[in-house]
């Protein structure tokens, strides 16, 4: 084949280190999720299709590139937003992501309904923790998690 092609749709889960609620600040979630974005469409080729989460994670749906490791594109996110966050003020200068993340294979079919759960986040997660909430995806994706090294 000549051409090279892919499609494939992933779900990012990254936690802030020790799940400490960095983002309860006004706008600072809405603006870290526009940052992100670009930063993602610019530097990785990441193309997002949605991006939510709460004051101490985000999750992230998107288009991978077929050029840039998940690796890579993990790191590009985490760096750029660290430090557009830690220059929205001194009192975010401690600001650090945990040093894992969950990624998860998505469907075309099952995008709308994981949007309309990543949208409502707030509702969510009044029923369940992030590390329930974690669990739950690792065991529906069949991944399995040691809770010695999963939680920083």
């Amino acid at each position: 084949m000549s051409q090279s092609l892919a499609k494939v749709i992933a779900q990012v889960v990254c936690s802030t280190k020790t799940r400490k609620g960095w983002f309860r600040e006004g706008g600072m979630r809405t603006d870290r999720y526009a940052y992100n974005s670009s930063a993602l469409s610019r530097g990785v080729d990441f193309k997002p299709i949605l991006i939510g989460g709460l004051d101490d994670h985000i999750q992230i749906l998107g288009l991978l590139s077929r050029k840039v490791s998940i690796a890579d594109m993990i790191k590009e996110s985490k760096t750029h937003t660290s430090k557009w966050v830690k220059k929205a003020g001194p009192q975010l200068f401690g600001f650090q992501w945990q040093a894992g993340y969950g990624i998860f294979s998505g469907s075309p079919s099952r995008t709308p309904q994981v949007k309309g759960y990543m949208a409502n986040q707030e509702q969510h997660h009044r029923g369940m923790s992030f590390q329930d909430e974690f669990r739950e995806l690792c065991r529906r994706h069949g991944v399995a998690i040691d809770e010695r090294y999963v939680w920083e």
